[in-house]
């Protein structure tokens, strides 16, 4: 038995052994070109493993033809006699119907007010925490991350008892002798706008300082001592060296908002009508794959080509201002 658990421990202390040396020598290789592959290979096959199979599997399906009594409830790309067969009356109803057109225009308008609400929000507070002292920038970098500590579903379960008839605002408002009954602020779209932004602030918030805490103040001092106002300062030196914190803060709020599905469900009312609400409706009540399929493809086209658009036309514009 002691032979066997010597053989054992010496077995074990070799793997680690081997897995140590193993370890150093992709640190050491890190400065090599195979090193620099595996730095770039990685993020690629997890890109194509998560984002890039899934999307063919949806892509196939939103070709295929919905047989809602069978399993899966839709069909092969070919036939039985071997012919490929593509089925584009999916995509076909996305025109003919108006309620994927207003789906679409609801989830992009809700998606860019509240984009445009966190930033004029998040703007001031990452200024302020770019300017803040070492310690107490931490402090409100943490403040800022807490929300996401708790569960999204929960904290919007958390607007619905904010903004309901006799929640938190309503009663406020009606005690300091604002307004004399309730308002209606659950099941509106001003409820979909505030949580969208409650829920995805921070996702601006930390670009922008990240951003802003680059930012070299002293050129705000030496625009004051030129003459310029604070605001032709803000505008002429602040707003476009933050530019990079802003494209990147508003990307990050905007792709997330327009497929949001539990924000609009749960305090939205019946006129927000959002391609989440769409794609679940299609799903998982009328059982149609290939429909929700099409309608998944076309907002994925919908926000990736304007976004690698601008990506490639900024890409441009700075190799030549690079140029000059």
């Amino acid at each position: 038995m002691n032979t066997r658990a010597g053989n054992a421990w010496t077995f074990w202390a070799q793997v680690v052994r081997n897995l140590f040396h193993w370890f150093g020598a992709v640190g050491r290789g890190l400065h090599s070109q195979r090193g620099r592959f595996i730095v770039v290979a990685l993020p690629i096959l997890w890109l194509a493993l998560f984002f890039l199979a899934p999307f063919l599997i949806v892509a196939k399906i939103s070709v295929a033809e919905s047989l809602p009594g069978m399993r899966p409830p839709y069909s092969g790309l070919f036939d039985d006699a071997g012919t490929l067969t593509l089925e584009l009356a999916n995509y076909g109803a996305l025109v003919r119907d108006p309620l994927y057109l207003a789906a679409y225009l609801n989830s992009l308008g809700f998606a860019a007010v509240s984009t445009l609400a966190c930033l004029l929000i998040g703007f001031p507070i990452a200024y302020g925490i770019a300017r803040a002292g070492t310690a107490a920038r931490l402090v409100l970098l943490v403040l800022v991350v807490l929300p996401f500590w708790t569960n999204s579903l929960l904290r919007t379960y958390a607007m619905i008892g904010i903004l309901k008839t006799n929640g938190l605002v309503n009663n406020a408002l009606v005690a300091l002798g604002v307004i004399d009954q309730p308002l209606a602020l659950l099941h509106t779209n001003f409820a979909v706008y505030v949580g969208i932004t409650y829920n995805y602030l921070p996702f601006m918030i930390l670009p922008l300082v990240a951003t802003l805490m680059k930012l070299d103040f002293g050129l705000l001092e030496a625009a004051a001592d030129l003459g310029a106002r604070p605001f032709a300062a803000f505008r002429r030196v602040t707003l476009p060296l933050a530019m990079p914190g802003i494209v990147a803060g508003s990307l990050l709020v905007f792709i997330p908002s327009v497929g949001e599905f539990v924000i609009p469900d749960l305090l939205g009312g019946p006129d927000a009508i959002t391609i989440g609400r769409v794609l679940w409706t299609e799903f998982f009540n009328n059982r149609d794959w290939p429909l929700a399929s099409a309608v998944a493809v076309a907002m994925l086209a919908l926000i990736v080509i304007p976004v690698l658009v601008f990506e490639y036309v900024s890409d441009r514009r700075l190799d030549a201002d690079r140029a000059r």
